[in-house]
């Protein structure tokens, strides 16, 4: 028996050194497991990514095959679906940049005004009341915007201008830039947040009055957050589509009238999308066309707000 017990113990002890190293085996394979699943969750977007870029690539070259390049970035007539057809897209710019320029108008002020009030003077607990009732406006659906641009803010405007359309670009840029002031407000903030308190405490030690901390201490040292911000709420305008479907109207005409109705680049493909036209037609294929357009515009964007994050930040100990 005492014999019996002894085997058992020595089996027992010479198994015992492997079972650490079976444990390391199951752990390393496990790791690599997860970090197998999490490379492809992460290459879904970049694969989704790339395949959008080519699909509008392609399609836009076949565009392209067929109206010279220099004629669809230049041409001041935009009547692609009529005949004889012209791809001029310039009015379609227009319009896009007439309507974002009036939202940037409404956004930019008010949203940096904000930021400087939740962030320099407001207390906590106003803070923490402001902050989520201003976010709401982030939650309401764009197509919420539209109608009450169409149906509220026309009707106001044209009180104030009776000859203006009912389809504007105006009301369009002005919803446009209310729906975009959470965007401006809450990055600028957390770029103001993120200054050091001592800067603050250094110019108060220097006898400056709150609005001067403010205005000369904080806002130039977040101001690289602040551009930032600034270019991706641009990007934001000039990629809306629900709102200036609705209440912009679809006047193709070449003009810069905030008054008059007008064409954005993402209306355009929002109607021939959903229209009958065949999808091997030339007609068609525009869309493509101008939405290659419109993914270089706010791609370039992007890339200057990141151009100037990595350039201008500052870096504090």
């Amino acid at each position: 028996m005492d014999q019996l017990q002894a085997n058992r113990t020595a089996q027992h002890e010479r198994a015992a050194p492997g079972a650490p190293l079976v444990g390391n085996r199951w752990r390393s394979m496990r790791e690599r497991i997860i970090g197998s699943v999490l490379f492809l969750c992460a290459a879904v977007s970049i694969l989704t990514t790339a395949g959008i870029v080519g699909v509008l690539i392609f399609e836009a070259l076949e565009f392209l095959r067929a109206v010279p390049l220099l004629d669809f970035l230049t041409g001041t007539v935009w009547t692609p679906l009529f005949s004889p057809p012209s791809f001029g897209v310039l009015p379609l710019v227009a319009g896009t940049a007439v309507v974002s320029l009036i939202a940037m108008l409404i956004a930019l002020p008010l949203g940096l005004l904000a930021a400087i009030f939740l962030s320099e003077y407001a207390s906590p607990r106003v803070r923490r009341v402001l902050r989520p009732l201003l976010e709401i406006l982030a939650g309401v659906p764009t197509v919420v915007y539209g109608y009450f641009a169409l149906t509220f803010i026309t009707p106001l405007l044209r009180q104030l201008w009776p000859d203006m359309q009912v389809f504007n670009a105006l009301s369009a840029g002005i919803v446009m830039g209310i729906m975009i002031i959470p965007l401006v407000s809450s990055l600028s903030e957390d770029a103001m947040t993120a200054v050091p308190r001592a800067l603050r405490e250094a110019a108060y030690g220097l006898g400056a009055t709150k609005l001067e901390v403010t205005l000369r201490t904080v806002v130039p040292s977040a101001l690289s957050g602040i551009t930032a911000a600034f270019i991706l709420a641009i990007s934001r305008a000039i990629g809306e589509t629900m709102i200036v479907l609705i209440a912009a109207g679809q006047s193709t005409i070449m003009q810069l009238n905030p008054l008059k109705a007008m064409e954005t680049m993402t209306a355009f493909i929002a109607r021939v999308s959903l229209g009958d036209n065949p999808q091997q037609s030339i007609e068609f294929k525009t869309i493509f066309a101008v939405g290659m357009l419109l993914f270089i515009m706010t791609f370039a964007l992007n890339l200057i707000s990141q151009r100037i994050l990595t350039r201008y930040r500052q870096v504090y100990q």
